[in-house]
Parts: C-alpha cells; structure tokens; sequence
C-alpha cells in the first residue's frame, strides 16, 4: 500500500492506509504497504497515525516499535475494525508526538497471528534398530510415521521465542518435525525395557504408545516452540519382517512360547488333580462325619434298651419275691389251733394276691416290651445337613433344613443365593442344589418395582 499515494482505501496510494491480512492459510505473517518489499525503506514501517485496522475474529494484530529504551509492543485482538486510536493502542499513546497535530506518520512492524488456525504436519521416522531386554543378541528394524497437529494459544509466549520479522512457517514445521521424530525413535527403541511390551507386539500397540509420546511431546512443544500440540497420531509401527533380527527373534519367541504353553497345562493337570484330591478328602471326610453320628446313634439307642430292659429285670425279681412270700402264706398260721397244719385261709388269701400281683407284672411286662420294641424298631436320627449362606459378600450359617427354609420364606435367601456345605466343590446357587430346589416351590416373587 502507498503511504503517501493518492486514493481513499490505501491499496494503491492514499494518505490513509488499512491495515489488515487477507492471507489464507499462514501461522505469522507480517504487514507491508502495497509495494514495499521487505527490509528496502523505512517507509515499510511507516505508518499513517488515523490508519485503519482490520483484525478478524481468531487474529492478533502485533505492532511492534524499536525505541531506544528496547522493543515495545501493542496488542489488537481480533476481531477490530476502527481506526488507529490512542485509547486502543497504550505502547502508541507514549511514542508518539504532537507534531502535525498528531497525525504524523510513525514507525512500527506490524504482524497477524493466526490463532484459531491448526496447523498439521506430516513425520516419517526411518528404521531403526530396537532390541528386545529378553534378546539382547538380535536388533529389529522399525519404522514409524504419523502426524501432528498444532496452534498457537499463548501468543505473548510464542513471541518471546520467535523472531516475528523473518518467521518462516516451513522452517518452523521442519523445526517440529525434527524433534517429533527424535521423540518417536527415542521412546519406541525403550518402550521394550521401559514398559514391558515385547519387540514382535510392538506395532500391535500402536494406540497406546501414541498416547504415551504424546504425554511426553507436550511439555516439549509449550516450552521450546510455544504452540499447544493439539493431537498426535502415530499411525503405524512396521518391523522389517524381513530382517534377520525379526526372523531369529521370532523363533526364538515361539520355542518360549511352547514351553509356556506347556508349563502352563501341567500347572492346570496339576490343579485339577489337586481339586479332584481335595473333593474326595472333604466327600470322604463329610461320610466319616456320617458315620460317627450314625454310630452315636446307634450306640446311644442300645445303652437306652439296656437300660430299660435292666429296669424290667429289676422290677420282675421284686415280683418274683412277692410271689415267693405270698406262697407261703398258705402254711402260716392264721390263729387256728391246727399247728403247721395248712391254712385254708392263708392259701385262699395268698392265691388272690398272687393273682393280683402275676396280672400287675403281667402287664407291666407288656408294656415295657412293647415300649422296648418301639425303641427298637425306630431307625436312627439321620445326620443333620447344614449349609453356609453368602449374601452380598458376607458368609453366615451354617444353617439345617429347617432354618433354611425360614429364611426362604423370610425372603433372605433366593434361588441365586449362593449356598456350600461340606463336600461340594465350590459355591452354589441354592435353585441348583438338589435337595434346596423344593424350598423355594410355591414361594411368591417380590411384586415388579413401581412405573
């Protein structure tokens, strides 16, 4: 643009100039009246005071003005459409004079900073060597390549690190790119060692070490170019699978495997078979427990028998006595003048009483046997079965039948309660166990929860 030209908008002459940046696609880019070129006459930096400016929203307008006191700066953030005013520009109101009633031309190098825009860059990383900590002996080529992308967000911070009059965006993408891909080879060739992931599955985890450079990368780019990364994608890994180091390290890779596989199957025969002896100490151990308390039952079943029939005994031989001592009755003297004759009296007396006592022992007899065969014909109590219960993580019991069924019906325990006992396995759903199952036949479900 002329400054001292002649036309009302500055493109080709004028006294005027607007100041603004039609460029499309650009990161810094400076300001230059129409016709200047770069570093030929002061008049580059010559600038009407009353000029108009022109930033667009996601812009930053920079004036910056050499004095001899250092380098100032004014900041006009987009979007501003108005002339050159004192009030908007602080750094301008103390430079400039009064001469010409303050519309005199004064010097300044104006910028636009692009801050909305996202800059991408394309990286490709070339082989190079990556061992495995396991196979220290053969090196595998990799290569990398993906891309980045970037903007600039703290522009005051961008500035103190740039030298806005000769920025150069592909200078400054070929700057990022050489260090993305010093990063890239740096991280993959430890990612072995660093983080446990081995050479041949490398490039099957592309994603995750993408995000981990990515973490590292962006401290980098805040402190050493003063652009935010906005993303990083590394696309690919790729071995040279035709290499020697890929092919030895896969074979090597498969024999461990094999043997893995193999140590691992007999770790699981080795379990089952521990299992299987573990089921059949505790299936054991439970008919041991059966079996003592059948035999407990039995033997206390035989001491209440002997005991009652030792009360019989007992009680026959008083009997037995009576009897004795009634039969004698009839040569007792009963106050006749007979002598030791016999007593008719005492005979017919003693008759009657021995009845009497014969028909007492008669039925006591009876019944005591019948009782005694009672007791006899009545099986043994069988062993009470009891379960452990596990609700929300928490184990109670054990619990028999009965108590069980209580808290079925309490509605504590379900059909997916889990329920053991000993000589299972493991635990159980309680709808699974056979001899449960029939507790929860005719139980209500809980009514559907409310709409």
């Amino acid at each position: 643009m002329g400054l001292f030209g002649f036309g009302s908008k500055g493109k080709s002459g004028g006294l005027m100039n607007v100041i603004r940046c039609d460029e499309q696609e650009y990161l810094v880019w400076k300001w230059r009246p129409e016709g200047q070129a770069a570093n030929t006459t002061s008049r580059e930096n010559a600038i009407r005071y009353g000029s108009s400016l022109r930033v667009k929203d996601g812009e930053v307008a920079v004036f910056v003005y050499k004095q001899k006191d250092g380098t100032m700066q004014d900041f006009i953030v987009g979007p501003y459409d108005d002339t050159i005013k004192t009030a908007n520009f602080p750094i301008l109101a103390g430079i400039v004079g009064l001469a010409f009633g303050g519309e005199s031309p004064f010097q300044a190098e104006v910028y636009f900073i692009n801050m909305a825009g996202i800059i991408q860059v394309k990286f490709a990383v070339p082989y190079f060597d990556v061992f495995d900590p396991r196979f220290l002996d053969f090196a595998v080529p990799m290569a990398a390549r993906g891309s980045i992308t970037f903007q600039i967000e703290d522009y005051k911070a961008f500035i103190k690190l740039h030298r806005l009059i000769d920025f150069n965006l592909e200078e400054f993408k070929n700057q990022i790119k050489d260090t993305v891909k010093k990063y890239v080879k740096g991280f993959i060739t430890n990612v072995p060692s660093d983080n446990q992931i081995p050479v041949l599955q490398i490039e099957r985890k592309v994603m995750e070490i993408s995000d981990m450079i990515q973490q590292k990368l962006e401290p980098a780019f805040i402190n050493d170019f003063g652009v935010k990364l906005k993303r990083f994608d590394l696309s690919a890994i790729d071995p040279d699978k035709e290499s020697e180091g890929y092919e030895e390290l896969r074979r090597l890779t498969a024999g461990q495997q094999a043997k893995t596989i193999e140590m691992q199957t007999d770790i699981n025969l080795k379990n089952m078979q521990d299992t299987q002896r573990i089921n059949a100490e505790n299936m054991e151990e439970t008919m041991r427990i059966q079996r003592e308390e059948s035999q407990r039952a039995q033997r206390l079943q035989s001491e209440s028998n002997f005991i009652n029939a030792h009360a019989i005994n007992q009680q026959a031989e008083v009997l037995k006595t009576g009897a004795q001592n009634l039969g004698q009755m009839g040569s007792m003297n009963m106050g006749s003048n007979g002598g030791g004759s016999m007593n008719p009296a005492g005979i017919m007396t003693g008759m009657a009483m021995g009845g009497a006592m014969g028909q007492q022992m008669a039925g006591m007899m009876n019944q005591m046997g019948n009782a005694m065969n009672g007791q006899m014909n009545t099986p043994p109590p069988p062993p009470s079965i009891q379960y452990h219960v596990s609700v929300n993580g928490q184990q109670s019991g054990p619990f028999n039948i009965t108590q069980l069924q209580q808290l079925v019906q309490q509605g504590q325990i379900t059909p997916q309660t889990y329920v053991w006992k000993q000589g299972m396995a493991g635990w159980e759903t309680a709808g699974n166990v056979p001899e449960l199952a029939s507790l929860f036949q005719g139980t209500t479900p809980p009514p559907p929860p409310m709409p």
